[in-house]
C-alpha cells in the first residue's frame, strides 16, 4: 500500500508546501529513497525521467538545510542547463515554507551575476558541472560546509565526458558528506564512481511508471507545417477544453505559438526553460490551481505537472519517442476522468505515428470536427528548405549543439552532417567539431544559423532514431 508523504518523515512545513502545489502521494522512488536520505544514508537511485526522482532528493535537501547557516550546505550537480533550472525550480517550490535560499549556476549566463548571488548567500547550489568547477576554482563557491551532494542524471554526465570534473568537485567537499547518485542506468564507470565516493549506499531501483492511457481517447490530425497554428485554433474552438496542455518541441516554438494564440484572444500562458524563475513559478501555480485554462509547454519545463483536471493534451509537435508520447497523454484522463489527446502529424512524420501505435498497442484514429470518423489522412507537400548556400568565414562565432542520439542508435558523423545539410540547405563545411558519444552527439554550427538548425533538425529522424536538439550551454571554456 502506498504511503503518504507524512509517513515518510517529512515535516509539517514541507507537507504544507506539497499541499500548496497539489501533490498528494509519493511515487515509488520517493517512497523508497526519502526515508533513508532523511536518515543520513548514501543512496543510489536508478530511475528514469518521469518517476519523480527530483522530489526524491529535493525534499530531503529542504529538510536538511539549517536555516540559521548562510554557508553552502547542499550541492546538486546536473549535466545540462535545462535540468539545472528544473531542479532549482523544484527545490524553491518545496522549500517555499522553509525560506531555503537556492542559487542556480550554469554556463551560458554571466558568471559575475552568479558570483554575486553566491556572495549574497546560497544554502543550496544547483549547477552544471563545468560552471560549478569554474566557480570552485575561482574561489567563488566554497564547499567546506557542504554536507549533502546529489549527482543527478549521472549517466548523462558520463556520456558528456564530465566524470573527471565531477570527481574534482567531490574532492572539494567534506569526507563525511552524505551523497546521493541518481541515474537511469548504472554502467561500469558509474558503479566505479559510486564505489569511490559513496559509503555503503542503499540501492533503490524503480521502473518508469506505466501511465494508464486506456481512459484517454486518442486522435491524430495530419497537417502541413505551415497550417499547424491555424489548425490548432480550429481544434481548440471545436474541443473547448476545460484545461489543456499543448506540447511543443522547442523553446522558440513554444514562445511563438503562445504569442500567436494570445494575439487571437486565447487565455494562454507559456512554460519553457528561457523564462525567468519567477515567471515559471507563477505559470505553474496558476495552472495547478485551475486559474489558467491553456498552457503551451516544452517537455522539460512541464515536468512535475501532475494535475487531475487536465481534460486535453495536444501534441502540436510529435513526441521524440513513444515513451514521451505515453507520458504526455498520461497528463489527462486521471483519477477516473476521461481525457482526450490529439496529435498533429506532419506528412514526413507518419512513421513516428506508426511507431507510437505499435508501442501502445492501440489505434489512434483521425480527428475531425464534430465527429471522429475514419476519414483518410490529409495530404500535404513535403517540407522544403530554400536557404541559399553561403561561404563560411573561418572566424565566425559557433554554437555547440547536443543531439539526443549516438553510437548506440547507429548514428555516425556522416549521418549527422547529412541530416543537417538536407534539413537546412547549409553546406557540409558549416558543421564542425562533430563528436559522437554513446547516447549523445555534439557538433558546432555557425551561431547565426543555430536557431534554424535546431528548428529544422529537432524531431526529425537520423538513422531511424527521432532526435531532439538543444544548444549546449554548460561550462564550455568560454565560461
Amino acid at each position: 500500500m502506498t504511503k503518504t508523504f507524512a509517513e515518510l518523515g517529512l515535516s509539517e512545513q514541507t507537507l504544507k508546501a506539497l499541499e500548496d502545489v497539489g501533490y498528494q502521494s509519493p511515487s515509488p522512488i520517493q517512497e523508497q529513497a526519502i526515508p533513508p536520505l532523511l536518515g543520513g544514508r548514501d543512496v543510489i537511485g536508478q530511475a528514469q525521467t518521469g518517476t519523480g526522482k527530483t522530489a526524491a532528493f529535493a525534499l530531503p535537501i529542504v529538510e536538511y538545510v539549517q536555516h540559521d547557516l548562510a554557508e553552502v550546505q547542499a550541492l546538486v550537480l546536473t549535466p545540462t542547463r535545462e535540468l539545472c533550472i528544473q531542479v532549482t525550480q523544484a527545490i524553491r517550490v518545496y522549500g517555499a515554507t522553509h525560506n531555503v535560499n537556492v542559487v542556480a549556476v550554469f554556463g551560458g549566463a554571466p558568471i559575475r551575476t552568479q558570483e554575486a548571488q553566491l556572495r549574497a548567500g546560497g544554502q543550496v547550489v544547483v549547477g552544471t558541472v563545468g560552471r560549478v568547477l569554474d566557480l570552485v576554482t575561482r574561489g567563488s563557491l566554497v564547499l567546506h560546509d557542504c554536507r549533502f551532494v546529489v549527482l543527478d542524471e549521472a549517466d548523462e554526465m558520463l556520456d558528456l565526458g564530465f566524470l573527471e570534473d565531477v570527481e574534482k568537485i567531490l574532492g572539494r567537499t567534506p569526507n563525511g558528506r552524505q551523497t546521493a547518485l541518481f541515474s537511469a542506468t548504472v554502467p561500469t564507470e558509474i558503479r566505479a564512481l559510486a564505489d569511490r565516493y559513496l559509503y555503503e549506499p542503499l540501492v533503490v531501483k524503480v521502473e518508469a511508471p506505466t501511465l494508464t492511457i486506456d481512459t484517454v481517447e486518442q486522435f491524430a490530425l495530419t497537417v502541413g507545417a505551415a497550417q499547424k497554428e491555424a489548425k490548432l485554433v480550429e481544434v481548440l474552438r471545436a474541443e473547448r477544453p476545460e484545461q489543456a496542455i499543448v506540447f511543443v518541441r522547442t523553446k522558440m516554438r513554444c514562445e511563438r505559438l503562445f504569442r500567436t494564440l494570445r494575439d487571437q484572444g486565447v487565455d494562454v500562458r507559456a512554460l519553457h526553460g528561457d523564462m525567468t524563475q519567477g515567471a515559471r513559478d507563477g505559470v505553474m501555480l496558476a495552472f495547478k490551481s485551475g486559474r489558467l485554462p491553456l498552457l503551451v509547454a516544452t517537455d522539460v519545463a512541464a515536468r512535475g505537472l501532475d494535475i487531475s483536471t487536465v481534460t486535453h493534451v495536444i501534441n502540436f509537435d510529435v513526441p521524440v519517442s513513444p515513451d514521451v508520447y505515453v507520458h504526455r497523454i498520461g497528463r489527462t484522463g486521471r483519477i477516473g476522468r476521461s481525457g482526450r489527446a490529439i496529435t498533429f502529424v506532419e506528412p514526413r512524420q507518419e512513421h513516428a505515428l506508426e511507431a507510437i501505435v505499435r508501442h501502445i498497442g492501440m489505434d489512434i484514429v483521425p480527428w475531425t470536427e464534430g465527429a471522429h470518423t475514419d476519414a483518410a489522412p490529409m495530404k500535404a507537400p513535403p517540407r522544403r528548405h530554400e536557404k541559399p548556400q553561403v561561404a563560411r568565414a573561418a572566424d565566425e562565432p559557433k554554437q555547440r549543439l547536443v543531439i539526443s542520439g549516438g553510437r548506440a542508435a547507429g548514428i555516425d558523423v556522416a549521418a549527422l552532417v547529412g541530416a543537417i545539410t538536407h534539413a537546412t540547405g547549409l553546406d557540409g563545411e558549416a558543421v564542425s567539431d562533430v563528436r559522437v558519444l554513446e547516447r549523445f552527439s555534439l557538433l558546432s554550427v555557425p551561431a547565426a544559423e543555430a536557431a534554424r538548425v535546431i528548428e529544422a533538425l529537432d524531431g526529425t529522424t537520423v538513422r531511424e532514431r527521432t532526435v531532439s536538439v538543444e544548444p549546449l550551454a554548460l561550462g564550455q571554456p568560454a565560461d
